[in-house]
């Protein structure tokens, strides 16, 4: 490598040392004087500098002289020229007061009740640039003059007009001229006295009921924004901030200097003129800061205390007004960044290149394990979800859903990241727990975009659990029905699977049936009979309109759950199962929930759609007695279970004697409950051939709630409905899941 190369390369590592080091934050200002020695510096909150003064003796001269009027608390300072409030006063020129708005106000016959004039006389210039003139009324000419000297002869005039006859032709935000007009202030270096005046068209007597005065000002510009609500008036609003320029004398810097005049600029400052306003002003030099117009009013900068003042590579050393950048020993150079800066002498540059060379090695070596062990990380990741998407059944479940005659069904379900569903539910918290049940637990999340769902996640992985996990998912993205739970996504690259649901915030059938605390919701035969309908059109539709009919296996009233508006919801579909068009049973191990089981399937193992019509039976017998499926026996030798127990009821035409209090005493509703507990009791025939199919039951229980179009059970066709897609799950609590098992063939 040349020696010139290295110098650079050495150069560019000592520049990024120096930027890494530094800090952009300028140091804080040194104190330095701002008035006269045994002068105020401020009155109440206003800092006062020289050449401003509260006394002649402490100011330049009179134009400068600020009345402190000590009667207000805190002080309040006045600018004796203009006798304006002063608001703030700067080094730079520019002196801030308070300029009243004058106005021209009428009654309603047009006689004026108020009229305003303003003028100002100062040697100081209003700044042409800080400032607009602003013209308010709808029945309005206003003027601005501006004249020179005592005898106040007048050089030229601005103003405008304004005229509308309604608010509908004003610009309600904006001073665009109808209502409202605002010019530039065109002010000359000659001019000392500006006289504001106004008067009206008509008096305002046309636009006295929205518009009774004009109004006019010179104001700061941002310092007053225009509102149509403003025409009717300004409220408590009396005056405005308003930018004076200000400078010393009335003569340019070369005058003063050539005719040897009074100079205002003390030492270590500089003198320049104003480019708006005839006069000249102070600053300090560079590498200087401080008042310029007191003596030594402009000190010294130490800009090796920041960073940010200096460009020095290595030391900085304080010079008055600047610094000097030093090289540290065996260097040579200007040690400026930017410059030539501190290079190494040539006998030390070898040795440094060695080592420079053997840290980069290093270096490389270090970053390169580092990477190496990050890709490595990331593949054995990558690996364990492959191989939990593949214990989770994720190849089953591609397989299933791709051989399904529905192409949309792939697209139904989302695939959610782990660390979007932690993030969801922070960590499966405790607090976020909906329920637990035989599969696993519910937890209420809330995903990135808003939505509230149901996050469920399987117990520690069971084959059996896995398979029922796998099966809901399956089915599930078969249905797409109102009154089935949707399923919206799924994870499977997690130790154990997880389904997400949408949220149905109101909970189970069964805990408003059975609920005895409830004293806020009232639970109508309407209502009720409303759930029945819904519940049975999700059976009918499963039964018979979806594209494979599905049995559900578990239907009960822990598994209906009910949305914010009350609507039925089926949910829970791990045992469900899908069967083909010519298949009219399935044999299998016999799994459901004690009280809403089958007699026939408990006998011979064979599930068919009329298993799922004896347990919808045993929900409207919860639903019209307010039972549970399974209650204590009442005496010795008394049915314990609902169904048996209602059915024995109907045949002795005893239905009121078990009715649900909160039911029963309803007016006009005892012929919808008679036929709706003859459905039920049709629903729990032991024999299963002589119960109605769930098309039959849905029918009649639409027909209950008032449908007359409908076809009567004999004219029912068996034609199917069109096929649909997609689904969510409720878990129940273990307590209320009490599985039923008899040992038998799985065919």
């Amino acid at each position: 490598m040349a020696i010139a190369e290295i110098r650079i390369i050495l150069l560019l590592l000592s520049t990024s040392i120096w930027l890494l080091s530094s800090s952009s934050s300028p140091p804080s200002s040194e104190s330095f004087p701002l008035a006269k020695p045994g002068c105020a510096d401020r009155c109440g909150n206003l800092i006062i500098p020289y050449p401003f003064g509260t006394t002649q003796e402490c100011s330049y001269d009179d134009r400068f002289l600020i009345n402190c009027n000590q009667t207000f608390d805190p002080p309040l300072p006045f600018f004796t020229a203009a006798n304006r409030r002063v608001t703030s006063i700067t080094l730079e020129g520019k002196l801030k007061m308070m300029q009243p708005i004058i106005r021209h106000c009428y009654n309603k016959a047009g006689e004026l009740i108020r009229a305003d004039w303003s003028s100002f006389l100062s040697s100081f210039m209003i700044s042409p640039t800080d400032n607009k003139l602003v013209f308010l009324g709808c029945d309005t000419q206003a003027e601005v003059m501006f004249s020179r000297g005592s005898n106040r002869s007048l050089l030229y005039k601005l103003g405008c007009s304004s005229t509308c006859n309604s608010l509908e032709y004003v610009d309600s935000s904006s001073c665009s001229g109808v209502g409202c007009c605002q010019i530039p202030v065109a002010v000359d270096k000659r001019v000392n006295y500006i006289f504001i005046n106004m008067s009206s068209f008509n008096n305002h007597k046309l636009v006295w009921e929205f518009n009774p005065c004009s109004y006019a000002f010179i104001v700061e510009e941002n310092q007053f924004n225009f509102s149509s609500k403003y025409l009717g008036g300004l409220g408590t609003l009396r005056e405005l901030p308003l930018v004076l320029e200000w400078v010393i004398g009335g003569a340019s810097c070369k005058e003063v200097k050539e005719k040897m005049m009074r100079n205002a600029c003390e030492e270590n400052s500089q003198c320049y003129d104003s480019e708006t306003v005839f006069g000249y002003k102070c600053k300090c030099q560079e590498g200087y800061q401080g008042n310029p117009y007191l003596p030594h009013g402009c000190q010294d900068i130490d800009e090796c205390k920041s960073r940010s003042l200096h460009n020095c590579s290595h030391a900085c050393s304080n010079t008055k007004g600047s610094f000097t950048c030093l090289c540290p020993k065996r260097h040579r150079g200007d040690g400026r960044i930017g410059g030539e800066g501190c290079i190494l002498e040539e006998s030390l540059l070898i040795h440094i290149t060695v080592g420079c060379s053997a840290g980069f090695g290093i270096m490389v070596l270090v970053i390169g394990s580092l990477w190496l062990r990050k890709q490595v990380k990331r593949r054995k990741k990558v690996k364990l979800k492959q191989r939990y998407f593949k214990r989770n059944g994720g190849l089953i479940l591609q397989q299933q859903l791709c051989g399904s005659s529905d192409e949309s069904n792939m697209e139904k379900g989302k695939l959610f990241s782990a660390k979007e569903l932690e993030h969801a539910t922070n960590n499966y918290n405790e607090n976020r727990i909906l329920g637990k049940g035989g599969q696993g637990t519910v937890y209420k999340g809330m995903l990135e975009d808003g939505r509230i769902v149901a996050i469920k996640k399987s117990k520690v992985v069971d084959e059996s659990y896995l398979q029922q996990f796998i099966n809901e998912l399956v089915i599930l993205s078969q249905i797409n029905h109102r009154n089935v739970v949707k399923l919206l996504g799924y994870c499977l690259e997690t130790e154990v699977p997880l389904l997400v649901y949408e949220f149905i915030p109101n909970g189970t059938l069964s805990h408003i049936i059975h609920q005895t605390d409830n004293t806020e919701f009232l639970f109508t035969w309407d209502i009720r009979l409303r759930i029945a309908t819904e519940v049975a059109n999700a059976l009918s539709y499963l039964h018979s309109a979806a594209s494979m009919p599905i049995y559900h296996r578990d239907i009960k009233s822990t598994n209906i759950l009910l949305d914010e508006k009350y609507r039925a919801k089926i949910s829970d579909f791990g045992t469900s199962r899908s069967i083909s068009v010519d298949q009219t049973h399935f044999t299998t191990q016999v799994r459901g929930t004690f009280g809403y089981l089958d007699p026939e399937y408990c006998q011979s193992n064979k599930f068919t759609e009329k298993s799922d019509v004896y347990s919808f039976g045993v929900v409207l017998a919860e639903l019209l007695t307010g039972q549970k499926p399974i209650f204590p026996a009442l005496s010795e030798g008394d049915d314990r279970s609902l169904a048996i127990y209602f059915s024995r009821f109907m045949r002795n035409n005893r239905l009121f004697e078990i009715i649900d209090l909160h039911i029963a005493n309803e007016v006009g509703k005892e012929e919808e409950i008679t036929t709706v507990a003859k459905i039920a009791t049709n629903c729990l025939n032991i024999n299963g051939k002589n119960r109605p199919t769930m098309k039959q039951v849905a029918i009649e229980l639409e027909r209950l709630k008032g449908i007359d179009k409908l076809p009567t059970i004999e004219e029912i066709s068996t034609n199917e409905m069109s096929p649909h897609s997609q689904h969510y799950d409720g878990v129940t609590s273990e307590d209320e899941e009490t599985e039923y098992l008899l040992v038998t063939t799985e065919s």
